[in-house]
This record gives C-alpha cells, structure tokens and sequence, in this order.
C-alpha cells in the first residue's frame, strides 16, 4: 500500500509570469525556463504562453494568430477578414520542427485594422467592432479559431508540455515587457490545441490553475451580453467576464476583483461604511460574475498583469520582487530559476489581488 506523501496528488496546473515595470522588455526564453520547472504540475495536453510589447513595429494593428484546420477554412477566414479589415501583413507564425508537438494545424498571423467603412457602418467602437469580428469567425467559420487579438501582445499555445510548447513557437526569439505561461493538467475537458491556455479576447488573456464550479451560470450570465462560449473549458468564461467587466463597464481591477473572488458577506459585514457600501454594490449589481471553486489565476492587459486566488486560497500561488520586475508562479522555485536573490517574496492571502502597471499607472 503507497502512503500519504508516496503519490503525486497534483493541486492543478502550472502558471507563471513576470513582468517589468519599466516596460523593459525580457526575452521569452526566461517565461520558458520558468515553467519547465513545475514540468510535473503538467501530462502533456496542453501549454502555452502570453506575451505583451513583442510587436513594436505594429504596435497600432491588431495581431490575428489564428488556426486553421484545412486550406479551405484559411481561404474563407481571409475573405472575411478582407471584408471587415485592412491587412497590413499576414505570415505563417514561425515555429521549429521538434518531435513532442505533433498534428498543429495550420498557424497563421496576420495585422490587422478596422476598414473605415465597416467601422463607421457599424456603428461600434474600434474595439467592440474587432471582438465581434473574432467571434464572428470562431462561431460560423468551420475550422478556423482566432486564438489571439490583441494589440502590439501574442498568445502562443498547443498540445504539448509548456517547455515543448516554448521551443516550438521560438519564443527565444521574441522580446517583451510581460509574459504569461501556462502548463495544463486537464481533468474534465479534452486536450487540443484551442483549448490550452491562455485564452485571450483583444489585449485581455488568462492562465488558470483550478476548476470552476459556477461555470454554467457563470457561461449562462455572460451570453447574455453577446459572447460565445465554445471552447470546451471553464477558462475560457474567466476572459470574457474581465473583457465584459473591464472594457463594457469600465471597472478597475481592484473591482474586478471584489467581483470575481467577492469576499464573503459577514467580511464585508465587519468593513468601514465605504468599503462596505461598495462591496455591497459590486456583489449585488455583478453577482452573476462571481466565480467559485477553487483557482489561482493570471490576467495579462495592455500595461499590466494582476494576480488573484480564489476567496480561500485553495490553489497555491507566491509573489516575487527583484528591483523592477515582479514574477508570479505556482511555486516559489519558479521564480528563483530565473532570480534567486529577490529582493521580497510572499504568497498573497485568497482574493488578494496582485496588481503592477507599466511607470506606477492604474488598471
């Protein structure tokens, strides 16, 4: 009989990210060499990675990286978007042969701008318009799924363990501000391609590490504003509530965080009236955005990175600082694989929120 501490009984997933609060950019092979450390928080279904200022000289377009299961899927998503977009450029995404990935699908990027006619016709803003095109392809174009939408950011992500994943995309050879990874353990949803993490909507991306236990509620409640969930997993509902509660209701993250893991109600019983009187409100007006169950997560944005657990830290999560850069990872050795002289480190307490922007601003 094999005895407590003789079996590897995983909390989760891997994450990991850092980020420069200078705007310094890192190259990626760091973000790699971070989550091929907790290599056994994975079983090889899936990894992949975020990663902000890699597109400096397309800063204003939007990056499309985009899947496509066959040659005619390509023919009719590029039609689409010639229709709806001004295509400054499009190119394979460049990736190296090695032998863990296997079965990629065709792998395409393009930059991307609203036509002016589309977008004046529609009466919507820049941003509004671009995600209802990306769900426009996900949902009626058979074989092609935009993955990644963001301005001057990429997502990069397949079937495999993380550090396979890293080496096939030549994440070596990208350099940005902030990066995000992902190792996946999945328990109740399938392994493929468009559905490892992060998964991302414009400029917002997310790694998890967990399970959601209000995910048909939460799916249910956030359909009714206009996304589509088709993913096969919970992560994907995590995007659309920070995309719903950050762009269409313009709450800061520290809201967004008093919405996602709201504390329980005698806490906010024992608050000053302000607090409370807020507290009260975001539970009641944004109930049905509340996530249970157990999660730590990362939420990457255009000049930022927040870190969150779930409200009674059922997954593990630990916080480091080195001068002007801040890492963030499941586990503390993590962190030190790439500084091991940090100059603070501690675990955030459940629905603390971790927050750094770009120069001291605010999210």
């Amino acid at each position: 009989m094999q005895r407590e501490g003789q079996v590897r009984i995983p909390s989760g997933c891997a994450i990991s990210g850092m980020i420069n609060k200078t705007g310094k950019r890192m190259n990626g092979e760091a973000i790699i060499e971070s989550i091929a450390v907790m290599h056994d928080r994975s079983n090889g279904l899936g990894g992949g990675f975020a990663a902000y200022g890699i597109y400096p000289e397309y800063k204003d377009y939007y990056a499309f990286h985009i899947f496509y299961d066959t040659v005619f899927a390509k023919k009719e998503c590029e039609e689409f978007l010639e229709l709806h977009f001004d295509i400054i450029n499009l190119s394979k995404i460049p990736t190296r042969k090695i032998k863990e990935i296997t079965d990629e699908p065709l792998i395409w990027r393009y930059f991307v701008t609203p036509l002016p006619t589309k977008l004046g016709e529609s009466q919507l803003d820049e941003r509004e318009f671009t995600a209802k095109c990306v769900f426009r392809v996900n949902t009626r174009i058979d074989g092609a799924y935009v993955f990644s939408s963001g301005k001057n950011m990429g997502v990069f992500k397949a079937v495999g363990f993380p550090e396979d994943v890293g080496r096939f995309y030549r994440l070596d050879e990208y350099e940005g501000y902030c990066f995000t990874a992902h190792g996946r353990y999945p328990t109740n949803t399938p392994g493929w391609w468009g559905g490892a993490h992060p998964f991302a909507l414009l400029d917002y991306s997310v790694v998890h590490n967990g399970e959601i236990s209000s995910y048909d509620a939460n799916r249910r409640a956030i359909e009714m504003y206009g996304y589509k969930c088709t993913l096969q997993t919970d992560t994907e509902v995590i995007t659309y509530i920070i995309d719903y509660l950050h762009r269409k209701m313009s709450l800061s993250f520290t809201e967004i965080a008093s919405v996602i893991a709201a504390p329980f109600w005698q806490t906010i019983e024992r608050m000053t009236r302000e607090g409370r009187d807020r507290h009260e409100y975001l539970r009641i007006m944004f109930s049905a955005q509340l996530i249970t169950g157990p999660f730590s997560i990362l939420v990457g944005f255009e000049g930022g990175l927040m870190a969150l657990n779930d409200r009674l830290k059922l997954r593990s999560m630990v916080v480091g600082e080195k001068d002007d850069t801040v890492y963030i990872a499941s586990e503390e050795a993590a962190i030190r694989i790439n500084e091991p002289n940090l100059d603070t480190v501690w675990s955030p307490k459940g629905s603390q929120p971790v927050i750094v922007c770009l120069n001291g601003g605010e999210a």
